[in-house]
């Protein structure tokens, strides 16, 4: 557990200053200021062991880039002094879904290692047993905008940050299931109109077209959501 009451996000990057960054603003920012969770920086160059800073290293066996030292992130990840597992994010690792992000959610903080170069010597990995978290099947720069991305996610649905409960429960992922679609004013765009349904007032008929809808985009968009989703229905009803 943390020493603070609040959900704290803790990251480990060798570039501090791009935080709080997009986290500084809108519903994060707003609960940021108004203490509904806390961030802290740990800069990894800090904790280099020569007058040059050296936080990197040529790959024993050759190749391109450099590696982040064990011995560098060894000792920040010392100091962050993490309650719960550290969290490293890379393309190798398990792809983030909305349940992962709902238990990182309710655990008292997240620590998050931030890789750059060609990235981490592996032992410190394996000696730390570091949880190993992907966005996606691409790659990025550095760990910091995964971060901010896996915090942004993890903030929205802390207590307090977002008004209306239902306006979570409804999003896309709850129940396997992608979000159905939306519309507002004006009601006529450009010969587009919106569903005539929508416009009755009758809630039961509105709700029901709804759930249709995000059944027929995940079935045509996401088929292995589908296929998740059923097995879970599956399941309810034996």
């Amino acid at each position: 557990m943390n020493g603070s009451s609040v959900w704290t996000a803790k990251i480990l990057t060798l570039y501090p200053d791009m935080f709080p960054g997009p986290l500084g603003h809108s519903l994060a920012g707003r609960a940021l200021s108004d203490g509904l969770w806390a961030l802290e920086t740990v800069d990894i160059r800090a904790f280099a062991n020569d007058k040059h800073a050296t936080v990197d290293g040529s790959p024993f066996g050759g190749g391109p880039g450099m590696v982040m030292r064990p011995d560098v992130v060894d000792a920040a990840l010392e100091a962050a002094r993490s309650g719960t597992r550290p969290i490293y994010l890379t393309p190798r690792g398990r792809p983030l879904d909305q349940e992962r992000v709902r238990a990182l959610a309710e655990a008292p903080e997240i620590t998050v290692l931030c890789g750059r170069f060609e990235g981490v010597d592996e032992r410190v990995l394996d000696a730390r047993d570091l949880e190993q978290v992907s966005l996606g099947d691409f790659v990025l720069s550095g760990g910091e905008p995964a971060a901010i991305a896996l915090i942004d996610a993890c903030v929205r649905l802390l207590p307090g940050v977002i008004g209306a409960a239902e306006s979570v429960e409804e999003e896309s992922f709850e129940e396997d299931l992608l979000e159905y679609p939306h519309y507002t004013r004006p009601e006529d765009w450009q010969g587009h109109k919106v569903p005539e349904l929508l416009l009755s007032g009758h809630h039961e008929r509105i709700r029901t077209w709804r759930r249709e809808a995000a059944e027929k985009l995940t079935r045509e968009r996401r088929p292995d959501l589908w296929s998740r989703h059923q097995e879970r229905r599956s399941a309810i009803k034996e």
